[in-house]
């Protein structure tokens, strides 16, 4: 059958369509033919790559991300209270098969296999988001296909690699790390570009500019490396320190580095977050109570930036910067007018949806670096990279910077922000500060809590009979068990057995 590549979102005002197709006998998620693409440009392609993967990070997997980390609460609607309350045996087919690989990685893959006419500095960039998006998948559902998958009729029933052999390969089967992967995109950002390069038009992330894209190859080693480290602490702190003797002019230490990609806000061309909560579902999700009352605890002036207040509502939450509506987590209390409660607001909006999907930044490169000092021995000042993490965050949410100078100086907010205490304790400080900068970015967030524990999450209100507790995974989907039945691993975790990566 045929199937298309597709821009799910226009930026800045355009609207990008990757129309590569292929002829195949059987059609699976993850074994989309790339070897097809027809004549569609590489750069067109490109686009749709980075809007798929801005989408596959907000749309779906993210909101279900935000609902576990409890910076959003189910309000109204068949899904959201669902998962909200971890009911999440319903399908995600929809983002395994067509987000992820036969949308971002099919896309990937076919950048690659054209890099005869593309050039390098199109398959680099596409190998740093291959591997981006692999990660998504093994993060979330543990062991996928991974070294056969993209091989479209050649490998219509592709094994699942262990989550291990992904991040850390297996020469004796034939599978390439995911670390390797990102050097390998790293060192054809390092050749000379070839005739064709990328370009304002095309690359919606960074305009064209490759250093960039290095910075992001590096800093994506980073997260790998801390991704592991509670399983493999020696080879993350290698990994680390490969990175930190590059320097800082190599790795995100920048907001205006950040891997982020922008939205307009005519129709269709808003983001993910915009479209669902005020032009789609209005009424589905609500401010997490519980996020509300942590950043009020805290004084912390990012709260307005993510909330709109609930002047209207009084059994509103009083705080500084005004009043607030949310409600408790897997609550089956009735949910406030949606005139009266608190929902999103400029940070992840905008002015009308053109506020960025924000993948990998500045404040997250902060934190994983603190973290990895702090645990690791890999250098640097834990404190001061923290406190860098917190103020990169709040300059990102539109703190102005004395208020962010009045903040951390203020001594009644020592406990939230001065690093004290066992190795443990400071990690909990350390997790919930990029915590609360995570907001919007609930699959990096889930992450967090499922590798180290912080911050102390209590469950919600009303859990499923599937988990008492915030899921470890998810789901193997239903599609996948059936059309690639012999190769699905027989155990089929359930969703309380954590990923390799976050066991013990």
């Amino acid at each position: 059958m045929k199937y298309s590549f597709l821009a799910r979102y226009a930026v800045a005002g355009a609207l990008f369509l990757g129309a590569a197709s292929c002829d195949k006998d059987e059609f699976f998620g993850d074994n989309v033919d790339p070897n097809s693409p027809g004549e569609v440009p590489a750069g067109v392609v490109l686009s749709s790559l980075q809007a798929s993967t801005a989408f596959i990070n907000s749309n779906t997997i993210g909101r279900v991300g935000e609902l576990f980390v409890q910076h959003m609460a189910g309000a109204e609607g068949i899904q959201t209270p669902a998962y909200d309350r971890y009911a999440i045996r319903g399908d995600f087919n929809n983002e395994w098969e067509f987000d992820i690989y036969a949308g971002a990685l099919a896309d990937a893959q076919n950048i690659i296999d054209t890099g005869d006419r593309s050039g390098p500095a199109f398959t680099g960039i596409a190998k740093l988001l291959k591997a981006y998006n692999f990660a998504v998948a093994t993060d979330i559902w543990g062991d996928v296909p991974y070294s056969q998958a993209l091989k479209g009729s050649a490998q219509l029933q592709p094994r699942f690699d262990k989550q291990e052999d992904i991040y850390k390969g297996n020469s004796q089967l034939e599978i390439q790390s995911l670390f390797d992967l990102v050097r390998e995109g790293l060192s054809d950002l390092d050749q000379p570009p070839g005739l064709v390069v990328p370009t304002a038009a095309n690359d919606l992330i960074y305009g064209g500019s490759i250093p960039r894209w290095r910075k992001f190859g590096n800093t994506l080693l980073l997260k790998f490396a801390l991704q592991i480290s509670k399983k493999e602490p020696a080879l993350a702190a290698t990994v680390i320190r490969e990175v930190l003797a590059k320097g800082p002019a190599n790795y995100i230490s920048d907001n205006a580095d950040d891997f982020q990609l922008a939205f307009g806000t005519t129709v269709g061309n808003q983001n993910p977050f915009y479209s669902y909560n005020v032009t789609n579902r209005p009424g589905d999700q609500i401010a997490s109570q519980r996020f509300i009352d942590s950043m009020n605890l805290r004084n912390d002036p990012r709260l307005p930036r993510f909330y709109s207040t609930s002047p209207a509502n009084a059994a509103a939450t009083t705080t500084a910067f005004g009043t607030f509506t949310g409600f408790q987590n897997g609550s089956n209390n009735a949910v406030a007018a949606l005139a009266n409660r608190s929902r999103l607001g400029p940070y992840l909006l905008g002015n009308s949806g053109d506020a960025p999907v924000r993948m990998l930044t500045n404040f997250q490169t902060k934190f994983i670096l603190a973290e990895a000092a702090l645990l690791l021995g890999t250098g640097g000042d834990a404190q001061a990279l923290f406190t860098q993490g917190i103020r990169a965050s709040m300059t990102k949410a539109g703190v102005d910077a004395a208020a962010i100078d009045a903040y951390l100086a203020n001594p009644a907010n020592a406990r939230w922000v001065t690093l004290s205490g066992s190795n443990t304790k400071r990690q909990n400080q350390i997790i919930t500060q990029k915590w609360i900068a995570l907001f919007g970015n609930g699959y990096e967030a889930w992450n967090d809590y499922r590798r180290t524990g912080f911050p102390r999450l209590a469950s919600v209100e009303n859990p499923s009979s599937d988990s008492p507790t915030i899921p470890q995974r998810f789901f193997y989907t239903n599609g996948e068990i059936s059309a690639n039945a012999n190769q699905v691993p027989a155990d089929r975790p359930n969703i309380t057995v954590p990923v390799w990566w976050a066991s013990n």
